[in-house]
């Protein structure tokens, strides 16, 4: 390894990494290095660069705790989040897509019967959300686990509602023999990703907005198919092509229905998913 120039180290790292005895530290440490080493000739990084990347990452690390990880918000909004989750969910042609889970889905939830309303009494425009879960063929999956979550009217999740002890706005649902769960709750307004630390000052350096597009998250869990993990969009949400953790998909869009009950005015959200049989 002596007198190793900027072309020549590469390999020389790559070679301290041939007999690693698992093959797929192997191949991902061994790409990493090819590439970040790539980039540093590609861009001619400079010292105090490199020293500023260090710090932002290490002040990236220090403003994560138990409630907020600062690094999965960076993933989030470099578009790694959303790359990873689509590589590692192709799915049949036709199925719903993914899309991220966010830091809000909570193992620990609820269950309700159809029909019944999880806003716990919180304030909004009233939301009935009619889902309807399929195969590839049409036909009805019952029985099948729906999650449900969301934001409140003003953008927060029921973890951030001041105040609320108990849990809003989630919840596990059950489809029924032919397939639908109907859920009643508040619209979901857009919200900022937070921006008081270290993702915020690349968001400010960028020129990038913040604000999230108001979106209704859903898991579904059926045996003998694939887990389905993803959320719904207004389609005239004004937010809606500016998502900053890029988790939004035309297929993915709802038209926004207002309708007239018996106690005024509310939402009606419809929407068919449809998923893939485990192969």
């Amino acid at each position: 390894m002596l007198d190793l120039d900027e072309k020549s180290i590469t390999e020389a790292v790559l070679r301290t990494l041939a007999d690693a005895p698992d093959s797929r530290i192997r191949t991902v440490l061994s790409s990493l290095v090819r590439h970040l080493h790539d980039f540093v000739r590609d861009v001619d990084l400079t010292e105090s660069e490199w020293a500023h990347a260090i710090g932002f990452l290490t002040r990236t690390g220090q403003k994560s705790d138990d409630t907020r990880q600062e690094f999965i918000l960076l993933s989030d909004v470099l578009g790694v989040t959303m790359l990873v989750d689509t590589v590692n969910h192709r799915r049949s042609t036709g199925t719903t897509e993914n899309s991220v889970q966010g830091p809000f889905y909570r193992a620990v939830r609820p269950e309700f019967s159809d029909g019944a309303d999880i806003s716990n009494g919180l304030p909004g425009t009233p939301l009935l959300f009619h889902a309807t879960v399929v195969d590839t063929t049409g036909a009805p999956v019952p029985g099948a686990e729906f999650d449900v979550w969301h934001a409140d009217s003003h953008g927060h999740y029921d973890s951030d509602v001041p105040g609320l002890d108990a849990a809003a706005m989630r919840g596990l649902f059950r489809t029924g023999p032919d397939g639908t769960v109907r859920i009643r709750s508040i619209a979901p307004a857009p919200y900022p990703i937070p921006d008081d630390g270290p993702v915020g000052e690349l968001m400010r350096a960028t020129g990038r907005p913040v604000m999230r597009p108001g979106h209704i998250h859903v898991r579904i869990a059926a045996p003998g198919f694939s887990t389905v993990t993803t959320m719904l969009f207004r389609e005239d949400d004004p937010y809606l092509a500016d998502d900053p953790v890029f988790g939004t998909k035309r297929s993915l869009l709802y038209r926004r229905d207002l309708r007239e009950g018996p106690d005024g005015p509310f939402d009606l959200v419809e929407h068919t998913f449809v998923l893939d049989r485990l192969r």
